[in-house]
């Protein structure tokens, strides 16, 4: 992702600025933003804050065989890391061109300066020696990565202790920090950078340049020095010309900035000691305060009582009866109440419209039960076959005719009378019956 460019009304005003020896963050032109350093829980961990630029440094220790022209020394490792976490303009896995140089510089001034002992890795000769790593990482970019990516190395590989080693014959042993003390890296003395923004070809110098001010400059120059006032590296870029004056200025101020930072290193380093050797809080854990009220929570207190609770009682002693009735209930129908008085309740049932659902009920309920029998029975045609006298032939004065009824012509198999059939005379032999009688009378 590309940087986004500054806009010609920011360049001016903040080149004005400088050529009114002014700076937009109120510093002097020879300030520098104020330094912290702090440590981890761990040995070789260091975070150093300049400003609102961040930078983590972490030291390791492994051991391998040494290089076949040095057998007898160890060796130095300085990785610089610039993630898009720092700014928008690294790109993730692919180092820029800023970022090889400021790698090389860090080089020269702790490795190729002999700010370590190398010499003090060997463990046997030619065949184990200790292989340090100091991975500096770039946690926020507010300007001037160099001086505290080289301020945070440097107090990593002081702050960094290696496991103490044994060599017994051809056998050798690492001894965990619980059997014996770790070994500090022997550091003869403490290279640091300071870098140094020209403005209107080298006319104008500022000391630890900010981000606005890093994209507004002709050139830089970078001196590192140790507090013995000596030069372990120089860098100069930016198309621009340098008299021998202009280099010697920037010496001398380096010379004063250089003790300053180092004397706030070693005392960083001093007082993490002691609150280690103590048992004290140390590390991160320093910084989280802890006189500070976290949460809403509150300690609970007792509360008395005992006057509420009198005077509730006395309250209640003096209280009278109460006037108003109780209200009755009042029922409607059953499934209903009605409590007090007031408007017409419109969930009342009316008697009469109860008493014809009474009604209606029980005409339905006998209406269904005779068709309930009728289905149940179901009625056969049956139709007269023939008439029988008992007294046929005979001169009896009553002649009785019975009357058989069957079904349909499809029940005329079965020969056998239906138990149902009906026994009343024939209208037909009426006169007959009184014909009989007079024909005995004429005889008498």
């Amino acid at each position: 992702m590309k940087e986004v460019p500054m806009s010609t009304c920011e360049r001016e005003f903040i080149l004005k600025a400088i050529r009114d020896r002014k700076r937009i963050d109120g510093r002097q032109t020879y300030d520098y933003r104020r330094l912290k350093v702090s440590f981890g829980m761990e040995r070789g961990c260091c975070i150093v804050d300049l400003g609102d630029t961040k930078v983590l440094a972490q030291v390791s220790g492994k051991i391998e065989e040494p290089k076949k022209n040095r057998p007898t020394e160890g060796s130095i490792i300085i990785n610089l890391e610039l993630s898009p976490m720092a700014s928008p303009a690294f790109e993730p896995g692919r180092p820029t061109e800023s970022g090889i140089e400021m790698n090389r510089i860090l080089e020269r001034n702790i490795r190729d300066s002999r700010a370590v002992d190398t010499e003090s890795l060997c463990i046997v000769a030619g065949e184990k020696v200790w292989s340090i790593r100091a991975d500096v990482h770039v946690l926020n970019d507010e300007g001037n990565i160099m001086d505290a990516a080289s301020i945070a190395a440097i107090t990593a590989l002081s702050h960094f202790r290696r496991p103490d080693v044994s060599v017994m014959g051809e056998e050798v042993t690492v001894h965990s920090p619980e059997d014996r003390d770790p070994v500090p890296l022997s550091v003869h003395h403490m290279p640091v950078c300071v870098t140094f923004a020209f403005f209107d070809q080298g006319e104008f110098l500022l000391v630890d340049p900010n981000r606005s001010e890093e994209r507004v400059m002709d050139g830089r120059m970078v001196v590192g020095m140790n507090m013995h006032r000596e030069i372990c590296t120089l860098m100069m870029s930016g198309g621009m010309l340098l008299v021998k004056e202009q280099v010697l200025r920037c010496s001398q101020i380096a010379t004063v900035k250089v003790a300053e930072i180092i004397e706030l290193i070693q005392r960083a380093l001093d007082k993490d000691a002691q609150a280690r050797q103590a048992g004290e809080k140390c590390g991160f854990a320093e910084s989280v305060p802890t006189n500070k009220i976290t949460t809403n929570r509150k300690e609970a207190t007792a509360i008395d009582t005992t006057a509420a609770a009198q005077q509730a009682s006395q309250v209640i002693q003096e209280a009278g009866p109460v006037d108003k009735p109780m209200s009755n209930m009042l029922v409607q129908a059953p499934g209903t109440v009605q409590i007090g008085e007031g408007l017409v309740n419109t969930w009342d049932v009316d008697d009469e419209d109860m008493e014809s659902e009474e009604k209606e009920g029980r005409e339905k309920s006998v209406t269904n039960g005779r068709e309930a029998v009728a289905t149940s029975k179901p009625t056969e045609r049956k139709r007269p076959v023939k008439a029988v006298s008992h007294a046929e032939g005979s001169d009896s004065e009553e002649e009785e005719t019975v009357m058989l009824f069957q079904g349909d012509d499809e029940t005329k198999s079965t020969e056998e009378p239906d138990s149902t059939a009906l026994m009343q005379p024939s209208n037909s032999d009426k006169p007959a019956k009184k014909k009989g009688k007079k024909k005995k009378a004429a005889q008498k």
